[in-house]
């Protein structure tokens, strides 16, 4: 899976991050029940970023948490992306009308994480499988991400029950990720949403 896939996946994993994932047992809120409403994404970043992503849909509207969910994606990289692949998250909070940078608690919100690959090695162990539906496709989860032209058809994704932070329950959210490598920018992607939850 492409970089740009990645920053699909880990920008939708940047929402998992930032949403789900991390080790963080202080001040979570266990959530029973949660809807996703409004998922928007775009490319913020320049012209000649050598990582785009090209599609990006997902469904349903809203998305039940816990519930399937049903995603595709497809994007490019000119370039081989290989570690050290630095991840900057802007996350980013409507407070009474006002856009509030959230900031970076225990490895979650707007923070810097200097080597993605390192994540990804976190999420999934270097010589297990890729996770499906990416084994399935022959999709990589390791850098480095060859250069080329990466998609993932239509699939099915179960959204299991959560534990997030109190800070971090109900609202209107933006997410931006941006991938860099030695300094330069390799692409960038915004994530907008609503998150309900009991």
């Amino acid at each position: 899976m492409d970089r740009l896939q990645y920053v699909t996946v880990a920008l939708s994993l940047v929402l998992a991050l930032v949403l789900t994932q991390v080790d963080c047992s202080t001040g979570l809120k266990r959530v029973t029940k949660a809807q996703v409403r409004g998922f928007d994404w775009k490319n913020c970043g320049k012209p000649d970023d050598p990582a785009v992503l090209k599609t990006l849909t997902v469904s349903p509207d809203p998305i039940s948490i816990p519930g399937n969910l049903a995603a595709s994606a497809s994007g490019s990289t000119s370039v081989e992306m290989a570690a050290p692949l630095s991840l900057n998250v802007t996350l980013e909070k409507e407070v009474a009308g006002f856009w509030v940078t959230v900031p970076c608690l225990e490895e979650i919100g707007s923070c810097h994480y200097k080597d993605g690959c390192d994540l990804l090695n976190q999420l999934i162990p270097p010589g297990q499988d890729c996770p499906e539906p990416l084994h399935t496709y022959g999709l990589p989860c390791h850098c480095p991400f060859k250069a080329g032209a990466y998609s993932l058809p239509q699939s099915d994704f179960y959204l299991p029950y959560m534990d997030l932070p109190y800070w971090l329950t109900n609202g209107n959210y933006r997410v931006q990720g941006v991938l860099g490598s030695q300094g330069k920018e390799l692409g960038c992607l915004k994530i907008a949403l609503s998150l309900h939850s009991d």
